[in-house]
């Protein structure tokens, strides 16, 4: 799980960018419309909107557009759009394999861009399973590494059910069972973890090392397919070396 752990971080640390690309509120917008979807518009009993409302206040995102994007979710808003969720699958350079999470009001637009990605990437888009039977959905938990002992941590994760951890030097990422991700991120965040993101993620069964010109190759095609304004989330099975993380970094 290493390269997903890194592959987090950089988008992380990568996140101001979108600030100033004016992706960050439609970013936050989508990530409200899932949440409520998934779980429902009472933040009370969804973990994730709570999470996520409490993210797009912080980037004093207006509480009209909060509002907005958590009816879309659960079918209302007035402006009669319908949202889809959809899950892409491809090879990307290299024989890499990808996932792209998208929420779409057109899913034909939404498809061209893709394509238009990997067709220039040297990559292909691939039939339904092609790729995903490569992957696990796993609930996936950012907490802060901040005057935390990972030692403590790994056993408190343990117990409150989840799979794995992969600890770092500013964030230490916890991996769940899919349908534990609510139960557990609660029972750390009671235990007094400042948890600083929560969802659902694509993580790879077996990764793939590259060289570092190969890497970033693949990266290019991944960051592009970010910054795409319907796709939510991107995954791939390439282990990202510390050198290709300092390079992007």
């Amino acid at each position: 799980m290493s390269g997903h752990s890194k592959w987090s971080t950089i988008k992380r640390k990568k996140g101001a960018l979108d600030a100033k690309r004016g992706k960050l509120f439609t970013r936050l917008g989508r990530e409200l419309t899932i949440a409520a979807r998934e779980g429902g518009a009472n933040p009370d009993a969804n973990t994730r909107l709570r999470l996520a409302i409490a993210k797009a206040k912080a980037a004093n995102m207006p509480k009209e557009n909060i509002d907005r994007a958590i009816a879309r979710g659960v079918g209302g808003g007035d402006d009669g759009v319908v949202m889809e969720e959809i899950t892409y699958e491809g090879y990307g350079p290299h024989g890499v394999a990808i996932l792209i999470d998208v929420l779409t009001d057109n899913r034909n637009r939404t498809l061209s861009a893709i394509r238009t990605l990997f067709n220039r990437a040297n990559g292909s888009l691939a039939e339904a399973n092609a790729v995903a039977w490569q992957f696990e959905r796993k609930g996936y938990i950012e907490i802060s590494a901040e005057g935390v002992d990972p030692d403590q941590l790994l056993l408190d994760a343990a117990d409150a059910g989840a799979d794995d951890i992969v600890t770092g030097e500013e964030t230490h990422i916890v991996y769940t069972p899919r349908e534990a991700l609510a139960a557990v991120e609660s029972k750390l965040s009671e235990a007094g973890y400042k948890v600083t993101d929560s969802s659902l993620s694509w993580v790879a069964k077996n990764e793939i090392e590259l060289g570092l010109e190969e890497s970033m190759q693949v990266t290019s095609l991944l960051e592009k397919l970010e910054d795409l304004d319907d796709v939510q989330s991107v995954a791939s099975n390439l282990n990202i070396s510390d050198e290709v993380a300092a390079a992007m970094a």
